[in-house]
């Protein structure tokens, strides 16, 4: 057999800013080209249309557009808008959003929640702007476009990650807030006595429920409308439930008769309601929908001025808010349950260009809806070509159907507008789950519910995004490092097993048993002033101090200084200085050793920055100042060449007289000889990485002679270790226990010394 090669050394090139540039920030053909087909998704998959994707999104299509129509309808009425305009924006949320989709399952048109927000909106502009009094839709076309502009702009500038800043107990409690306002300002519509004089249906929550009973002797023959048709809804849904458990086999049918039922709901009431008014059109028995009018009448160029802008510029945030998070959110939901991922940038252009182009139809803003998504999803959508199918028959409804939207009673608008948002508060079971994974986010998730009912959805969202981002940079900031020791573990095989084959390792547990480790197992702390402390979060200016100040406390406490009094005379000694008033070397306990060594974890970093290498280089002055020595400090686990640049420039990693003593070393494979060929130049292979490239040296199966014994028993075979980390950078460690014996080995030869 032939010996074993020395390691040869490797040096890592650290990485340049220009490298950084020409990775990241230089565009080439390819990459445009790249990027310019990415906001076009439908060239991916187009061509490879066929008939049973077809009948999938026909079905799909056409459910959709059942179901949409009564909504659109129903939640223009909450946007304070004539009923039109929400078969407007469904129309062209579904003509548009195919061409730039990455999700099959969403669904883009009007929803419950921005319904209400754009009502609001209007609620609070309107009397600033007497002259769009009767064209409120000229308001909510210019914000449209505003708000399409704003998101598009996001996503071509490849932002949506921002939207992985909200979480889901601030957007549970948004959608939960916002359904109990919508539902509460429905229910007088509902009863029948929304019409009372002084009755306010967009005060807060609270304020409405109160004015309801307040007026509720004024609840009139719309209550019976609005009631039984509200149960009817409800019966339906749980009777298909309980009959799909019940007959699993004919499930798919009772899905689709409980999506058709807010359609047969409506087709039904509107025919009583025909047949209770169409002798008394001028003067109806109860509230009905009225004139509808025939197509689209009010296609037009948007309005943006700067008096509309300057009236809504305060309440852009939050409809920028609710358009993001409730369209990824959903987006991204249904990609989970049906195994496809979405572009979030290209889900912002998406909904950013339909909002745009909107307005010229007479559409106001729109984004995607849970409940239309959930339908699509489970009627067996296949491509977002379905939208298409939806808009279809949008715009047959608009061309056909307004005699027939004429009787429909508001008291059913509202019933539809309840029903659906019920499905958005969030059950028992999720509001559990939210205290027993983190009570503090519980307390986010109620405050947030809280201040939508006593103020308003709009200052929910910002209570909600504001105290998640919060506790967030708490969270960084009071981030605690922990000190780590030793234990060795024994990896054994079960009492059944056959094989008695056992290995042992050290593994490096918290010393104050902070992981839920066992309390019984006590971790060895290196010995002679070697301390080993793990950071567990991004290293960086808001957590940097706290770090470091909890390390030093903990070190010197555990340490003696190196001289007793290094200030010489009381005079140069600082004030802070706590005694005692003459310190000599009675006053030190000399069974604590001397501060020799600092292990850092980085494993659990992955970035540093300026403030944080200063903060480090200013520790390591204060403590060369208290152990009157050169502490060494070692990384271990450093995950990225930018870290360790970064650790570099400050000072560490190396030194004018260390060396990497302790080397991580992989053996490549094995290598072959061809006849009295030499075996390839060290320096060759370094250059080239870690692996040679020449294949007349190294066989097909790269594989160690360890676990080759009969490699290693021939004589044209021989091993090529290659170290793993940069030769001259010795206190950067593969991992802590290279760390430490690289320490011990060091505090080995300083006390040799």
């Amino acid at each position: 057999m032939m010996p074993e090669r020395e390691p040869i050394l490797y040096v890592e090139p650290l990485p340049s800013s220009k490298q950084w540039v020409s990775q990241n920030l230089a565009i080439s053909r390819a990459k445009a080209a790249t990027y310019a087909q990415s906001l076009f998704p439908i060239l991916t998959w187009i061509y490879r249309y066929n008939w049973t994707w077809f009948i999938g999104d026909m079905v799909a299509g056409v459910t959709v557009g059942v179901v949409v129509i009564p909504q659109g309808m129903a939640y223009a009425k909450l946007a304070q808008l004539p009923p039109e305009f929400g078969l407007y924006s469904s129309f062209v949320g579904c003509a548009l959003y195919f061409m730039f989709a990455t999700s099959k399952d969403i669904t883009i048109g009007p929803v419950a929640v921005m319904s209400t927000l754009m009502g609001n909106i209007l609620h609070d502009v309107l009397p600033h702007l007497p002259q769009y009094q009767d064209t409120p839709w000229v308001i909510a076309g210019c914000m449209s476009v505003v708000l399409g502009c704003i998101v598009t702009a996001l996503g071509l500038l490849r932002l949506g990650f921002i939207v992985d800043f909200i979480p889901l107990p601030a957007i549970a409690a948004f959608m939960t807030g916002s359904a109990l306002n919508i539902a509460m300002g429905q229910i007088p519509t509902l009863m029948g006595n929304n019409s009372v004089k002084g009755f306010n249906t967009r005060d807060p929550t609270y304020l409405v429920f109160g004015n309801f009973f307040k007026y509720i002797k004024h609840c009139n023959l719309n209550a019976a409308v609005g009631l039984t048709s509200l149960f009817l809804l409800y019966a339906i849904r749980a009777g298909c439930n309980y009959s799909a458990r019940r007959w699993p086999k004919r499930e798919k049918l009772f899905f689709f008769i409980s999506t058709l039922r807010t359609a047969f709901v409506i087709l039904l009431y509107t025919l009583i309601s025909f047949l209770v008014n169409r002798n008394h059109r001028s003067s109806p028995k109860f509230s009905i929908l009225g004139v509808v009018p025939r197509g689209f009448k009010h296609m037009q160029v948007p309005t943006v001025n700067s008096d509309i802008l300057s009236a809504v510029a305060g309440k852009l945030p939050s409809a920028i808010i609710v358009l993001i998070i409730e369209h990824i959110s959903i987006s991204k939901s249904f990609g989970r349950i049906n195994n496809y991922t979405i572009n979030p940038n290209q889900e912002l252009i998406a909904i950013g260009i339909t909002n745009i182009f909107g307005p010229f139809f007479g559409a106001y803003p729109a984004t995607g809806s849970f409940s239309r998504t959930a339908i699509k999803s489970k009627a067996g959508v296949r491509t977002p070509l379905a939208g298409v199918i939806t808009a279809g028959i949008v715009v047959i409804a608009i061309y056909a159907l307004p005699p027939v939207f004429f009787y429909i009673s508001n008291a059913l608008l509202a019933a539809v507008i309840i029903h659906a948002v019920g499905d958005l508060v969030s059950t028992p079971t999720a509001i559990k789950m939210f205290w027993r994974i983190s009570p503090f986010e519980f307390v986010i998730f109620w405050a947030g519910v809280i201040v939508s009912v006593f103020s308003s959805i709009d200052n929910g969202i910002y209570t909600t995004v504001a105290a998640s981002a919060a506790l967030l940079l708490f969270r960084i900031a009071k981030a605690q490092g922990k000190f780590v020791g030793t234990v060795r573990v024994v990896y054994d095989q079960p009492p059944s097993s056959a094989s008695s084959y056992s290995e042992s390792r050290d593994i490096f547990v918290p010393l104050d048993h902070s992981d839920g480790s066992n309390p019984s197992v006590t971790p060895q702390h290196p010995q002679g002033g070697i301390f080993i402390y793990r950071l567990n979060e991004g290293y960086l200016y808001p957590n940097a101090v706290y770090f470091t100040d909890h390390m030093i406390a903990e070190v010197t406490a555990r340490t003696r200084p190196g001289i007793a009094n290094p200030y010489g005379s009381l005079g140069n000694r600082p004030w802070n200085d706590p005694g005692p008033r003459h310190k000599d070397d009675a006053d030190i306990d000399l069974s604590l050793p001397v501060c020799r060594a600092i292990i850092l974890d980085f494993n659990g970093v992955s970035n540093v920055d300026i403030t944080s290498i200063q903060n480090l280089v200013d520790v390591r002055k204060q403590l060369d100042r208290y152990a009157d020595r050169t502490v060494s400090w070692h990384f271990a686990g450093v995950k990225s060449p930018w870290i360790r640049r970064a650790l570099v420039a400050g000072g560490f990693g190396s030194s004018n007289t260390a060396t990497r003593t302790v080397f991580s070393v992989a053996t490549v494979g094995a290598l072959e000889h061809k006849g009295d060929r030499p075996l390839p130049d060290a320096n060759n292979i370094s250059n080239q990485g870690q692996q040679s490239s020449n294949e007349e040296y190294i066989s097909d199966s790269f594989a160690s002679t360890q676990d080759k014994p009969e490699v290693a028993n021939s004589t044209s075979f021989d091993t090529l270790p290659l170290p793993i980390l940069s030769a001259d950078h010795p206190f950067f460690h593969i991992d802590l226990d290279e760390a430490l014996k690289a320490a011990k080995l060091e505090l080995d030869t300083v006390l040799k010394e």
